[in-house]
């Protein structure tokens, strides 16, 4: 469903620059009851508290700035503005896709500033720019053209906040074109049925200014009608848009799209319910929860340091900075991981206390340490974020560190690893998750983001040893990446080098691979991946593994097979060096450590497929120059150089059967590589084709497999494709059965591509007893060998069984 390429929704929501209102008491984080004789009145001026912020002193830093940006902001649109038929401003016709939106965005820039400087001159011209645009062109009278985002969620969501600020100084017949517009514009029939553009976040925004509307306009009728219509998005969803239990986010049918629509998701509840609270159309609907337990449970996983993961922000990669924003803001993983930050914090007045408290101490330590963007004074915040965040800065509650751990989307085709000192993400497509997502001119050479692509972020602060590992690594995917990257060389993926026609396989989400299986299993902490890899717009087949365990991701590829006619690479990393990166890669017997980086470990005398390309290391150092314009029809021209340091396994070209085998060790030393590499006892891997791909690692009790077909590799048999994980530990044995110590197992099993035929997994290793299993599991016997059978629709999701050994 196209959105609008010239401004982009989340710059919409996010950029605009902001004035203040006068020092006033902080709003509750639970509102009591509206006490007003006029409930509609009493709203609108909690409206404005949300919205404009509340409870800092506006002379004092960060505010001030922000206040005189907008003001300067406002007095320049002010001297430009030139009303015509078909313009509020020469630059921005009211033609598509974002002209009239964009308009509305000035007004609400001089509105703020006049809030502020209380200028009569600035008030009389941005009053006169609204009587323009309701004679000219939003207006009952118009039917809409070009794309809908425009005239049913930009637009309205501006016009309402406009109306609300300047409500005293507007006459009744001014307030009436705009509720008008808003009822023209935004029908009864769009709150109707849960269907195309007026699902997910989208529904939240349509919500937003129909609830507005109402309160402005009195109309109490308005205010229920979004208030029941925001239900439909509180359920959990098994397809389509919306959240999953596994947490994931997807929207447009088929992208993971937690990082920026998850965030209008969740910025514009935290509005609502907040302005509701306490009033005769509070939310009350108990499916309500969900929306507050997907904060830790979806969205938090997804952010590292206050940046959110590239690999759910869709085609947002390619926005950077955009050409007609006056606030020159550099987007950016770190820009959308703030905008997610400011909306927890606003959806935290309205959870529990428990809930506030837990939520404030993980905003703590996202602002404790992010120190490429600092939260605190993230140019991107308006004076009410940023009021919320210091106010949360402030709470007497202790941040809380990063936590360690595997999340698993199934839903989403993405998993997060995090161990001490790094984190690692990785994001694949099958035929229920989007290859990649393209459309309005935005990000056209997206096509292997979804080809396995492996992120990973060392300690920025450094481990103390060595150096401060890591140090470099930190705004890898920040720093310019997505423009001066080379997209055929993205990190983790395997492709076929065939040259692609930008918005290859086509716009919104279109393309998505015919393949089932992809997904894992994972126990919270350890956790085995696997991707069957269709290339895009290519013949290339690949089985591709990652097995993510304590202080690295074990990397496996087979199968590799393509008659491209051209050679197949699998691109162990790339790195983003900055400007003139002087990090030294030093290769040794079986190792390569990039310094302030991290390092890879190749293990020799490991099964690598065995077909024909086997494969061959390969390095490259080079300067890489672009724009954010070449990925974005809108973004800036501005062109820069970055240094990159490239390894990757060359097939060949039209390989058979070819693969590969690597450690991703991020952070570590050359002295901790180099141990790694000589021991041959430390890693097995004991399958690595087309059929299964398997690894143990006898000191961490791990056996881990990944069936793409029925079979048996070492003590583990599937009767169908799955994905397994077996963990040994030793635990005290309970008072009284003994003194001593019991050796315990726990099995973790997935069905990924979700086929619904029967699947018996069978571990032969002596049991004595089964201590528990999941719903989902049913134990067929127990003994020499432990047999098990996976019941039900699993929806990719791990089940377990945990038994004490003989």
């Amino acid at each position: 469903m196209p959105l609008p390429s010239d401004w982009s929704r989340r710059a919409f929501l996010t950029a605009a620059s902001t004035s203040a209102l006068p020092q006033l008491p902080p709003t509750p984080a639970h509102p009591a009851p509206l006490a007003d004789a006029d409930p509609y009145a009493a709203l609108r001026r909690r409206w404005l508290e949300i919205s404009l912020g509340t409870g800092y002193d506006p002379a004092i830093e960060p505010y001030a700035t922000r206040v005189a940006e907008t003001v300067r902001l406002a007095t320049a649109f002010r001297a430009t503005m030139a009303p015509a038929p078909d313009r509020l401003w020469p630059e921005h016709p009211f033609q598509p896709p974002t002209g009239i939106t964009r308009s509305y965005d000035r007004l609400w820039t001089m509105a703020r500033a006049h809030r502020h400087s209380q200028d009569a001159g600035l008030l009389a011209d941005t009053i006169r720019g609204l009587d323009h645009l309701a004679a000219t062109v939003y207006h009952p009278g118009t039917t809409r053209y070009g794309n809908w985002w425009e005239w049913q969620i930009g637009s309205p969501r501006l016009l309402m906040d406009i109306t609300a600020l300047l409500h005293a100084h507007l006459s009744p017949d001014q307030r009436d074109a705009a509720y008008a517009a808003v009822d023209h514009f935004i029908p009864d029939t769009m709150l109707g049925a849960y269907t195309g553009t007026s699902t997910g976040a989208n529904r939240v925004d349509l919500c937003r200014s129909v609830a507005l509307r109402g309160i402005l306009g009195a109309a109490p009728d308005r205010i229920a009608l979004a208030r029941d219509a925001l239900s439909p998005v509180f359920p959990l969803v098994t397809e389509g848009d919306g959240l999953y239990a596994d947490g994931s986010f997807v929207q447009h049918t088929s992208v993971a799209y937690s990082g920026t629509y998850g965030q209008v998701l969740l910025d514009g509840l935290g509005r609502l319910f907040a302005l509701l609270a306490g009033s005769p159309w509070a939310v009350v609907d108990p499916r309500r929860q969900t929306i507050l337990d997907s904060v830790e449970h979806a969205f938090a996983p997804l952010i590292h340091n206050g940046l959110m993961m590239d690999s759910v922000n869709g085609r947002a990669i390619s926005r950077g900075r955009l050409r007609h924003d006056e606030s020159r803001i550099m987007r950016g993983d770190h820009f959308h991981g703030h905008a997610m930050i400011s909306a927890i914090a606003l959806l935290a007045e309205g959870a529990s206390a428990t809930e506030r408290e837990r939520w404030h101490a993980r905003i703590k330590g996202w602002i404790d340490r992010d120190t490429t963007t600092p939260i605190l004074t993230s140019p991107q915040y308006d004076v009410a974020d940023l009021a919320r965040l210091h106010a949360v800065a402030a709470a007497p509650v202790p941040a809380v560190p990063e936590p360690v751990g595997h999340k698993l989307y199934p839903a989403m085709d993405r998993a997060v690893h995090r161990r001490p000192g790094w984190t690692a993400n990785i994001a694949m497509a099958s035929e229920r998750i989007s290859s990649y997502e393209c459309g309005n001119g935005e990000n056209p050479r997206g096509w292997h983001t979804g080809a396995g692509m492996l992120y990973w972020w060392p300690d920025q602060h450094g481990d103390g040893a060595g150096g401060a590992e890591g140090a470099e690594g930190a705004a890898q995917y920040t720093d310019w990446f997505w423009p001066t990257v080379d997209w055929y060389r993205l990190p983790g993926t395997t492709v076929s080098t065939r040259r692609l026609a930008d918005r290859a396989g086509g716009e919104w989400g279109a393309p998505r691979p015919a393949a089932p299986w992809v997904g894992g299993t994972s126990d919270g902490e350890y956790a085995a991946i696997g991707q069957h890899l269709l290339g895009l717009g290519s013949t290339l087949e690949a089985r591709k593994s990652w097995f993510c365990v304590a202080d690295c991701v074990i990397c496996l590829g087979a199968g590799i097979s393509c008659t491209d006619g051209v050679p197949v690479e699998t691109v162990i990393d790339n790195r983003n060096l900055g400007a003139a990166g002087t990090q030294r890669l030093t290769l040794g017997g079986g190792w390569a450590h990039l310094e302030g980086h991290g390092g890879w470990v190749f293990p020799r005398g490991q099964p690598t497929g065995g077909g024909r390309g086997a494969a061959g290391l390969r390095t490259l150092r080079e300067d890489r120059t672009g724009a954010w314009s070449d990925i974005n029809s809108t973004s800036s021209t501005e062109r820069v150089t970055r240094r990159y340091q490239t390894l990757w396994f060359d097939h060949g070209t039209d390989p058979v059967r070819a693969g590969y085998a690597y450690l991703l060790m991020p952070g570590a030393s050359r002295r901790t590589l180099t141990a790694r590499a000589a021991d041959r006892r430390w890693l097995t891997i004991l399958a690595n084709d087309a059929s299964q791909q398997s690894v143990a690692v006898a000191s961490l009790g791990l056996l881990a497999a990944n069936f793409w077909q029925a079979g048996t590799v070492g003590p583990l048999t599937a009767t169908a494709p799955a994905s397994v994980l077996v963990r040994m530990s030793r635990q005290p044995r309970t008072p009284e059965r003994s003194r001593g110590r019991r050796r315990t197992a726990t099995l973790d099993l997935s069905d990924p591509p979700r086929s619904r035929e029967p699947l018996e997994i069978s571990w032969r290793h002596p049991v004595r007893e089964v201590l528990h299993h999941g719903p989902g599991v049913e134990v067929l016997s127990a003994g020499r060998t432990l047999r098990v059978r996976l019941t039900g629709a699993t929806a990719g999701e791990s089940h377990r069984c945990e038994v004490a050994l003989a």
